[in-house]
């Protein structure tokens, strides 16, 4: 493993300066820094589409010690902006590992900072919210010229971020042996055909999706509703996706309308927020997020709570709802919306992670949810 200590600082648009080590690539930049507090998984956090435009701090204070791999990937490459940590792990020490996390961050251009008081930036955050910051090798410009050109940097309110992560063409998604477990001949026939729009769409959810018995055909952000009913799917799923849900303009009227028209929909983190204000809810920022792989949700169903995976800075406001949407999932550290459903139409989305990945599994009877939707559309098609 490679392993720079040249000096990096960490500029906080509120003024805060702190210096500490380069361990990825030697290169400046911009992001909102928001913290995770998850104590594994850095791989697929990073390589989660969610985080674009975004720099993480890790709450756990040593990162990287199993390195990474060629296989714990969400997307083909790393979507946060940087990568800032109290301490990186000299040491790789698992079998699977193919590189360590610093390689992994030079290869891809994603500048990494260690050495700095992580603990200090996550009270901050919790204080005074997720905030603009630049990453910097240059150690000789006044920090107040640098503070101001963090200031000027873009927000991520009204940003559209889907377009930059999102598929450009659709296609067919087919897991590989590895995913599987089995060999192309012994593969079992899906059963349901599922159109999935891609926000920044998450490689485990379409293995669970496929897992779930669907064959899954991935559409830009820009597919139209009329592109969907010419596909004849037998659901539509709402993928997650990074930035502000109301700057996604254009695929909120043909969410509306796919919603409305009685195929069965499913969807998570971005589809939840999109389609919530496709149903005429509204969306509004969180001080600071929920990023992490503990966060406890209360099914109202069932009243059971689940240990969920979550990756979100903005939500969708409780008392905007419209009578047709039933709350269905809280959570229960700041009572948040987690999740709701149309009480006549075959629509259902939450807000955290079923997939988890990483994170635990309490969740994934949601995807059971939507294939028992699809099945019931089938022998009851539902009209608008």
């Amino acid at each position: 493993m490679s392993f720079s200590f040249v000096p990096a600082r960490l500029i906080l648009e509120n003024g805060v300066c702190l210096t500490g080590r380069s361990f990825g690539a030697e290169t400046d930049s911009f992001g909102e820094l928001v913290f995770n507090t998850s104590m594994m998984g850095y791989q697929e956090i990073l390589t989660d589409p969610s985080y674009s435009g975004q720099t993480m701090v890790f709450t756990y204070p040593l990162i990287g010690n199993y390195g990474v791999n060629e296989t714990d990937t969400e997307s083909s490459r790393i979507h946060v902006s940087g990568m800032v940590v109290r301490e990186v792990s000299r040491v790789v020490s698992n079998w699977r590992a193919t590189a360590s996390l610093p390689d992994y961050l030079k290869k891809q251009g994603i500048p990494g900072i260690e050495g700095v008081d992580t603990r200090k930036l996550t009270l901050i955050l919790r204080t005074e919210g997720a905030m603009r910051c630049l990453i910097t090798h240059d150690m000789t410009s006044p920090e107040t010229s640098l503070i101001e050109a963090v200031k000027n940097s873009p927000s991520m309110v009204g940003a559209d971020l889907a377009k930059v992560v999102s598929s450009k063409e659709s296609y067919q998604y087919v897991p590989s042996h590895l995913e599987t477990g089995f060999e192309p001949a012994d593969e079992p026939s899906p059963k349901f055909k599922v159109a999935a729009i891609d926000y920044g769409i998450k490689q485990n959810i379409l293995r669970i999706l496929h897992q779930s018995g669907c064959e899954v055909t991935v559409f830009p952000c820009t597919v139209t509703a009329d592109e969907l009913f010419s596909f004849n799917p037998d659901g539509v799923f709402l993928s997650n996706g990074p930035g502000d849900p109301e700057a996604v303009t254009y695929t909120i009227p043909e969410v509306s309308r796919l919603i409305s028209s009685g195929l069965p929909v499913f969807g998570i983190c971005l589809g939840h927020q999109i389609s919530a204000l496709a149903l005429g809810a509204k969306t509004y920022k969180l001080k600071f997020g929920h990023r992490g792989g503990n966060h406890p949700v209360k099914d109202l169903r069932t009243a059971k709570i689940e240990i969920t995976a979550q990756n979100h800075g903005f939500a969708v406001d409780i008392d905007s709802l419209p009578a047709e949407l039933e709350l269905t999932h809280l959570n229960l550290n700041d009572q948040t919306v987690e999740g709701f459903r149309h009480k006549k139409l075959p629509f259902f989305s939450v807000q955290y992670h079923p997939e988890a990945s990483p994170g635990p599994h309490d969740s994934h009877y949601l995807f059971d949810e939507f294939v028992s939707l699809m099945k019931a559309a089938r022998k009851n098609p539902v009209s608008a």
